[in-house]
C-alpha cells in the first residue's frame, strides 16, 4: 500500500547534518518504493507545514533535540499525526541517561554507576577515581563526552580553560570508565538484528569517529563469543521493551573482555538511530537480508501497526 509520508529532517541540534543525511536517504528510499514523499526541514514553522501536508505518516528522521527528546513527539501527538519510532514518554526517558538508568537497572539491566556533578566542581577535585567519563545527561551521538585519564591533557584537577563539556553544560554525568570493546545492537520491532563491534582508528568512538568515513572500522557480525552476542541481543531487546520503544532502537555497550559476560554494560538506548550511509542499523539490516529500502519500509510498517505514535 502506497502512502503519503512526510519525512522530518534537519533540526537545530549538533546532529543536524546527520539528520539531513538520514532524512535524504529515507526520502529517496520511500520514493523508490512508490510512496508520495514530502520533505520537511525541521524549523519554527514545522507545525504549519505538517498541517498543510496532511500526511498519512510522518517518518521522524531527526537526531538529538528536538526530534529525539519528546518535543516533536508531543507536537505530533497534539496534532493527531501518526509517526515512526518511539512516542513521547519513551523519548523523554531514553534521551536522559539518568532516567534511563532508573528505568532499566531495577530490572537487571547492567549499566555503569555514576552521579551528577556540577561542572564548576570539576575544577576543584575529581568526582571519581581516574579514569572516568563525563557526559551530558541528555545528548546523543557521543556529543560532549570526555574521558578523563591520569595522564590526559585536561589537567589535574581539570583546568577551567581546558576544552571539554564542562564549558558547555552546567551539570554532567560522571561514570567510571569501562575498559574494553565497543559493541552495539539494533532492534527492529521485536527482533534484535545483530551485534557490531566498533573499532576507532584513532582515540575512541566519538562524534567524529561515528560520522566521518574511514575513522572507524565496523565489524559486523562482531567477532565475539556467542554468549556475549546472545547477551547483547537479549539486553537490547529487553531495554527496548522496558522503555516502550517502537520501530527501531539501538543499544550501545562496553564489554570488558577480561571479565566475560559480567563485563558487559549497557551505556544507552538510542530511540532515533541514524540512517546514513555510515549508520549501524542499516548495516545490521543488510546482515540479516534487509536492503536499505526494505528496512525503511519495515519501520513504516511498525508505525502503522497501532495508534498515533
Amino acid at each position: 500500500m502506497t502512502m503519503h509520508i512526510a519525512v522530518l529532517m534537519g533540526g537545530w541540534s549538533a546532529e543536524r547534518p546527520v539528520s539531513l543525511q538520514s532524512g535524504a536517504g529515507v526520502a529517496d528510499a520511500l520514493e523508490s518504493l512508490g510512496h508520495r514523499v514530502t520533505r520537511i526541514d525541521m524549523d519554527r514553522d514545522v507545525a504549519a507545514r505538517l498541517a498543510g501536508a496532511k500526511p498519512d505518516l510522518v517518518f521522524n528522521a531527526l537526531h538529538g533535540s528536538p526530534g529525539e527528546d519528546g518535543t516533536v513527539q508531543g507536537l505530533m501527538d497534539l496534532m493527531g499525526l501518526r509517526y515512526t519510532h518511539s512516542g513521547l514518554a519513551t523519548s523523554v526517558i531514553a534521551i536522559d541517561k539518568v532516567l534511563t538508568k532508573q528505568a532499566l537497572v531495577p530490572h537487571g539491566i547492567p549499566m555503569p554507576g555514576g552521579r551528577i556533578v556540577k561542572s564548576a566542581d570539576l575544577f576543584q577535585r575529581d568526582p571519581l577515581p581516574r579514569p572516568y567519563v563525563l557526559k551530558p545527561v541528555n545528548e546523543g551521538s557521543s556529543v560532549g563526552v570526555a574521558i578523563v585519564t591520569a595522564d590526559g591533557n585536561y589537567g589535574d584537577p581539570i583546568a577551567p580553560d581546558a576544552k571539554g563539556p564542562w564549558q558547555e553544560f552546567d551539570e554532567l554525568l560522571a561514570e567510571p570508565y569501562i575498559r574494553g570493546r565497543e559493541l552495539t545492537t539494533a532492534v527492529l520491532g521485536n527482533r534484535a538484528l545483530g551485534v557490531t563491534e566498533l573499532i576507532p582508528k584513532n582515540g575512541w568512538y566519538d562524534f567524529d569517529a561515528k560520522y566521518t568515513d574511514g575513522l572507524t572500522e565496523h565489524v559486523c557480525p562482531a567477532r565475539i563469543p556467542d554468549e556475549i552476542a546472545d547477551a547483547c541481543k537479549a539486553l537490547a531487546l529487553e531495554a527496548h521493551r522496558l522503555l516502550g520503544c517502537k520501530g527501531t532502537s539501538r543499544s550501545d555497550f562496553r564489554w570488558d573482555d577480561e571479565r566475560g559476560v559480567d563485563g558487559l554494560f549497557l551505556l544507552e538506548v538510542n530511540t532515533q538511530p541514524g540512517m546514513t550511509a555510515l549508520s549501524l542499523v542499516p548495516e545490521q539490516g543488510r546482515h540479516v537480508g534487509l536492503s536499505y529500502a526494505q528496512l525503511v519500509q519495515a519501520i513504516v510498517d511498525e508505525a502503522m501497526k497501532d495508534g498515533v505514535g
